[in-house]
């Protein structure tokens, strides 16, 4: 088993980086999550000066690559911001592309379920400007009421929610990055 830790950027990331669903993919992989993962609460703790304690505590729980994930947001390019972040020599920086929300939008299998629309497709998803915002008008469109994020993400790995499946879609390649990531330490026997 590899031993990988993780620091999010906030609670969304956090509570997915945490479920069952991931922690099994993890463990088909043999991947174990070091410590445990380490919410930095917005993606201004994942520059170098704030997140050192956190590198170090992984560390210090036997990880042996650590993997930071954030949303690109309103940044210029995926280069710009790891560039900010400024990876240290173990660590891998993921970027979800606007924002995590958006590999909700890839998850067409999952929406459906959520939306109560068996026709439901997203085309474009890392297009969204605020993948969330979307992902709510599209609830109360359906008639589904309104969730804030945590609900959200709760509701959908209740459903099933797998990485996977966003990786899969043809137009999210942020989703694709982090599963290839996860696949590329695993190790290999």
């Amino acid at each position: 088993m590899k031993k990988v830790g993780f620091i999010c950027e906030g609670l969304t990331e956090f509570i997915l980086l945490r479920s069952d669903g991931f922690k099994n993919y993890l463990a088909s992989l043999k991947i174990e999550i070091a410590y445990d993962v380490i919410d930095a609460h917005g993606c201004g703790n994942l520059l170098p000066h704030n997140r050192n304690e956190h590198i170090k505590r992984l560390e210090d729980n036997g990880a042996e690559v650590i993997i930071i994930l954030t949303d690109l947001d309103n940044a210029a390019c995926i280069t710009l911001t790891k560039n900010r972040i400024q990876p240290s020599e173990n660590s891998t920086v993921v970027i979800a592309v606007k924002e995590i929300e958006s590999w909700f939008l890839a998850n067409t299998k999952s929406m459906r379920v959520l939306l109560g629309k068996s026709d439901f497709d997203f085309e474009f998803p890392e297009n969204e400007i605020n993948p969330f915002k979307t992902i709510y008008n599209l609830l109360v469109d359906a008639g589904k009421g309104s969730f804030n994020k945590k609900r959200l993400v709760t509701n959908l790995l209740r459903l099933g929610f797998d990485l996977n499946e966003s990786a899969a879609h043809p137009n999210c390649p942020s989703a694709k990055y982090f599963i290839d990531k996860l696949e590329s330490i695993s190790p290999k026997e």
